[in-house]
């Protein structure tokens, strides 16, 4: 008799046990899941490079941490390279850099950009691009809303050249982390560089 009461206590105790430890995982997953999803969706997500159209800026297969906030306060400006949704391909993103901004005219011939915007226009020089599409020309007119994209791989980016240019609502962010590749980790990969001959951020007339 008092091995079975043994025995039934053992399994009463295996049981709150049992649903202790049940509760205590399904009440880490709810505190986990409050504070994973907010950051997800409103401060930073992670992003893989799946594409080799940022080469040499960015290299197939770089795990990004994008942020989300910066652009809640700013502008996007020229040079940025930015993490948005394509135009064309609902559920996916694509990672490019900021040519063109709302209100410009972008003409394109071969290694040759200039960009015309109210008060002048310029050449833009652009020391990440190592490969150029040299057969290509084109002219691009913006909207007031519209960002002209390029992937530093010229000859093997398909980008506004192809689709036209994004809105800013497509806009989700730009990489402030490179996790990998090991030898390229750092803060802020892909930092504009810029020649002071030309504005950094849209020139609209009022």
């Amino acid at each position: 008799m008092a091995d079975d009461a043994t025995g039934e206590t053992n399994t009463l105790d295996l049981r709150k046990n049992s649903e202790w430890s049940f509760r205590e995982m399904l009440r880490f997953a709810i505190v986990a899941a409050l504070i994973v999803i907010p950051i997800r969706f409103f401060i930073a997500e992670p992003y893989l490079v799946r594409q080799t159209s940022m080469v040499p800026t960015f290299l197939n297969n770089d795990y990004l941490v994008v942020e989300k906030i910066s652009y809640r306060f700013s502008e996007p400006e020229r040079g940025d390279v930015i993490i948005f949704r394509s135009p064309i391909e609902n559920r996916r993103t694509l990672i490019k850099r900021i040519v063109g901004l709302p209100g410009e005219t972008i003409e394109i011939d071969g290694n040759r950009t200039v960009i015309k915007y109210s008060g002048g226009s310029a050449t833009l020089k652009e020391p990440y691009v190592k490969n150029f599409a040299a057969n290509f020309s084109g002219t691009y007119t913006l909207k007031a809303d519209e960002y002209f994209m390029m992937g530093d791989n010229r000859a093997g980016s398909y980008d506004s050249r192809s689709w036209g240019p994004i809105e800013r609502k497509d806009i989700i962010g730009r990489p402030f982390l490179r996790l990998y590749h090991f030898d390229f980790i750092g803060f802020w990969p892909g930092m504009r560089i810029l020649p002071e001959s030309y504005p950094r951020t849209s020139n609209l007339e009022k």
